[in-house]
């Protein structure tokens, strides 16, 4: 035997020497006699004695594996990589051979992990990357193995439609971010899609299937062995913790996030990533988690979350005398890491490239989009690679999951060997200036509030809010209200008195009233800035209220001073928006991007918008399905009121948006509702999901283009299937019942009042017969209707007249049979005559004008007068020119007349001026929650004008 290997004197400190000699001799007395010879003529190389003296030092378990496998080391010293594969990978008969195969694969990548990374030919990136690899590959093959064993015996598991499903596994931590090292944890979170069950003899749920699954896979890859362990695994990250089930569902797992989700978690779940599973499932999977994740705003409320983690940190660091772990401690890893995520949590839903879950891809980022000062992005690489070789270091030398730096002097010296350095000192002096770095950005972006310079509100404010209730300091609170331009100054005294005494204010939680106390100056220094400064606050104050149990967005309002200014302006503009952002706060998202507030979208866009919000929803909710709805007409009914406030929108272009809102919903509405008729009974001969042979026909102010905001849908339902048959579903009923309950179904989703409210209120009664009629009419009962027993008035309603969801071809068919209809040659004296009768009911019985004010709409000379003169026209002259009735709404109609000669243009002029004054005097006056009545001095020259238009054409 060789008594000492072929090492240069020098090749390491004089104190160390006697360690390297006796783990020298250990491995030379484990291994025969040809390879030790082997492995000292390989030593001949300088290089190669460096590089195996410092992994001898720095890790026990690497000489530890070197005796095991005998043949690892001349490996090594001969082969830049020995790569991923393992004897016996492919060919696994029984679970010990699994278990045995893996911890061999393990052993030897990770004392392969040490050899590069002290021979200094891998760096920390190509290190971590093979330690990730070895566990995605390690958690893939046992999975697998255990996957077939238990479908074997109980089948494959299935979704209700018998697709097969597989087990996900989320990477979290740096598994995710592909950052694992030596002897990391590795924290994980199973999934599977659906509920259902295996398709075996002996069938089970799936939920039981895959829980099996998962405990197999956790031993096969933590349990201690003869061969150790492949990786220690965590669970602690899943729903609920240790008390929640070890599988979840999509749903499951979408519906605790979006109820129960914490910041923390939000935090884990930034370097969430599928190791294991079906790709398809796994891009649902992450785009559920996504909107958790990442808000659509800038999410201001992160920083709250990061303060007090990082105060939590120091507490622990303080507590258990952490201040030598270079993970936990100050500086440690763990400041870098929450630097990044402070930034991808505040602005990774506005900003989808900070997503990036690696670290050193992601700071760059940072610097390069402005959120960390030129040069610090480099500083804090440099820094956090040095600590993860530390910390790679101090792992490898007894495969211990440790980041404490050690106390013992000896110790010291052989991490710094083993690292390449001089000795102790020189390498402690690179950590102290490495943390230096790190602490001092980490205090620059994890700030406490008192830190951050406040906006303009000035400290009189501060001191009005905090002693509002006093009488004390009444006649300055006053004097102070009054110079801010709040007059009266004791309406406004009044109304913040009342606020700060309110039971909900003094039951709140510190940290909620923290926020309350910071936002009230801030809200009365913005409001000073508006026009009228005591109406912007009594509008805004309700908001206020409604959110303090949700306090987080009182963050958003503090830290961002634009939604403030946005929210007084809006809300100075229209108390229907001041309702509709108190009724439901997460309107408040809505302002933080003015551009997409003011900017007007096209009818394509919001369909759109809407199409891609409801495919992030299980298709089988419905009740979530129904509040993305909801959620989605708020949203987009206070960007249309904004843009109309704001001048962006002129009145045709609000009705415009607002009915290109309601048929986007009623679109997604029906699909819905057809696909659970679909589901439960089938379908009738003759249908498909791309032909219903079903169509939503809009009647009224849908129907012509001039809704408004809080406008019911007048809605006709028809349809041309064959009544004779039957649906062909589990459930079979005939064609009549197949789309009454299709009717019924759709009115349930627009109607019902959920927490969020309903969609719409739908009145149906202008189909035939009205309420003692068919809910849905076959389109021939309909044409026969129309024009052997329906009323005059029923012909005035077709006009404005038009599909607006279901089949394109029924559709046409509609279009078709109502321009019929409306060209149908008619007696002029009786139709005038019917005509003004109705009109005249109308009027006795709604006209609520008197001798102070105007009705808008129903008294003589407004809207509805316009309105039957158009349908008057277009129903006795429609045979003569059909162009006059292509278009159902009335501004359309009137310029047809024009073109066909059939009305003067002036004539037509003056009732579309007047038309148009009197729909956005309406529109104004909705939008101030007010009645649709004006002054009797207002719209003196427009009444008069169409009066006289009604004389000219109905006498």
């Amino acid at each position: 035997m060789m008594s000492s290997p072929m090492f240069d004197p020098d090749i390491c400190p004089v104190a160390l020497q006697p360690l390297l000699q006796r783990r020298w001799h250990h491995w030379v007395d484990s291994v025969e006699p040809e390879i030790a010879f082997e492995v000292e003529a390989l030593l001949g190389d300088g290089d190669n004695q460096l590089a195996l003296a410092r992994c001898l030092v720095g890790s026990e378990f690497f000489l530890q594996q070197c005796c095991r496998f005998p043949t690892l080391l001349p490996q090594l010293l001969q082969r830049d990589d020995l790569g991923l594969s393992a004897d016996g990978l492919g060919v696994i008969g029984t679970e010990a051979e699994l278990q045995s195969v893996l911890r061999h694969l393990r052993n030897r990548v990770t004392a392969e992990v040490i050899w590069r990374d002290f021979a200094g030919q891998w760096d920390i990136p190509t290190a971590c990357g093979r330690l990730t690899d070895l566990a995605e590959l390690c958690i893939q093959v046992a999975l697998d193995w255990h996957h077939r064993a238990l479908v074997s015996r109980y089948g494959e598991p299935r979704d209700g439609l018998g697709r097969p499903q597989s087990l996900l596994v989320l990477g979290m931590g740096k598994l995710g971010a592909r950052e694992l090292n030596l002897s990391s944890d590795i924290d994980l979170i199973f999934a599977f899609p659906e509920p259902g069950h295996t398709d075996g003899a002996e069938a089970l749920e799936n939920q039981k299937f895959f829980q099996r699954l998962g405990q197999r896979l956790i031993k096969s890859l933590d349990t201690i062995t003869a061969g150790g362990f492949v990786f220690r695994v965590d669970m602690r990250l899943r729903p609920y913790g240790d008390s929640g089930p070890l599988v979840s569902h999509f749903a499951a797992l979408e519906d605790y996030y979006q109820t129960q989700g914490r910041e923390w978690e939000r935090f884990a779940m930034v370097k969430a990533r599928p190791v294991a599973g079906d790709p398809e499932a796994c891009a649902e999977l992450m785009e559920l988690l996504r909107p958790f994740t990442y808000r659509r705003y800038i999410d201001f409320s992160a920083i709250d979350a990061l303060r007090e983690m990082k105060a939590l940190i120091q507490r622990q660091v303080r507590a258990r005398g952490l201040d030598n772990n270079i993970k936990l401690g100050p500086g440690g890893i763990r400041e870098v890491e929450f630097i990044a995520q402070a930034f991808q949590l505040i602005r990774g839903g506005r900003e989808p490239a900070l997503r990036e879950r690696n670290l050193l891809k992601l700071l760059p980022l940072l610097e390069s989009d402005g959120h960390l000062a030129q040069g610090v992005a480099q500083q804090l690489v440099n820094a956090y690679l040095l600590l993860r070789r530390v910390e790679h270091a101090l792992q490898a030398e007894r495969d211990r999951q440790t980041q404490s730096l050690p106390a013992e002097s000896e110790h010291c010296e052989q991490l710094a060997f083993a690292l390449g350095r001089a000795n102790w000192v020189a390498l402690e002096t690179e950590l102290k200036a490495a943390r230096r770095v790190i602490e001092r950005e980490f205090d620059r972006v994890i700030a406490p509030p008192e830190e951050i310079a406040e906006s303009n509100a000035a400290e009189e404010l501060q001191s009005l809010w905090l002693g509002c209730g006093s009488d004390a300091g009444k006649e300055a609170n006053l004097a102070t209200l009054e110079r801010a331009g709040f007059a009266p100054p004791g309406e406004a005294l009044r109304l913040l008195s009342e606020l700060a005494g309110a039971r909900i204010v003094a039951a709140l939680p510190n940290t909620a009233r923290v926020r309350l106390d910071r936002c009230i100056p801030l809200l009365l220094a913005a409001a000073a800035g508006e026009p009228q400064p005591l109406l912007a606050l009594d509008r805004v104050l309700p908001l206020i209220r409604a959110v303090l149990r949700r306090s987080a967005y009182l963050v958003l309002i503090n830290e961002n001073p634009p939604v403030l200014t946005q929210l007084l302006r809006l809300c100075s503009a229209s108390p229907w928006i001041a309702d509709q952002l108190a009724r439901h706060p997460i309107l408040l998202d809505e302002l933080l991007d003015s551009r997409r507030l003011l900017v007007p979208a096209t009818a394509r866009d919001i369909a759109d918008e809407l199409r891609r919000d409801l495919l992030r929803i299980d298709p089988d909710d419905l009740e979530t399905q129904m509040e993305a709805l909801r959620h989605f007409k708020q949203g987009q009914s206070l960007r249309i009121a904004a843009q109309e406030v704001s001048g962006a929108l002129p009145l045709m272009k609000v009705s415009d948006s607002l009915t290109w809102l309601a048929e986007a919903i009623l679109q997604q509405a029906l699909q819905l509702a057809w696909a659970q008729q679909r589901d439960k009974h089938g379908l009738p001969p003759g249908t498909s999901d791309e032909d219903m042979r079903f169509a939503i026909i809009a009647y009224g102010k849908l129907g012509g283009l001039e809704l408004g905001h809080g406008s019911d849908l007048d809605l006709v339902f028809v349809h041309d299937a064959d009544p004779g048959q039957v649906t062909d579903g589990a459930a079979p009923i005939d064609t009549g019942r197949f789309y009454t309950r299709l009717a019924q179904r759709l009115i349930h989703i627009l109607q019902t009042r959920t927490l969020s409210g309903p969609l719409y209120e739908v009145d149906t009664r202008l189909r035939p017969s009205g309420n003692s009629g068919l809910l849905v009419t076959p389109l021939v009962a309909f044409g026969k209707y129309q024009r052997e027993s329906a009323w005059t008035w029923e012909h005035q309603a077709l006009v404005r007249a038009r599909p607006v969801a279901g089949s394109r071809r029924l559709s046409g068919d509609f279009e078709q049979l109502r321009l019929e209809l409306l060209c149908t040659q008619r007696d002029v004296q009786t139709l005038r005559g019917e005509v003004v009768t109705m009109r005249d009911k109308m009027r006795a019985h709604l006209d609520s004008s008197n001798n102070q004010t105007f009705d808008l709409k129903q008294g003589r000379g407004g809207i509805v007068d316009i309105e039957f003169m158009v349908q008057y026209a277009a129903l006795a002259w429609a045979h003569r020119a059909p162009s006059i009735v292509r278009y159902s709404d009335n501004i359309r109609i009137l310029d047809s007349l024009i073109e066909a000669g059939l009305m003067p243009a002036h004539q037509a002029g003056h009732l579309i001026d007047a038309y148009k004054a009197y729909r956005s005097e309406s529109h104004r006056l909705a939008l101030q929650r007010l009645p649709g009545a004006v002054d009797n001095n207002q719209f003196k020259a427009e009444r008069e004008t169409v009066c006289n238009c009604w004389q000219q054409l109905l006498g």
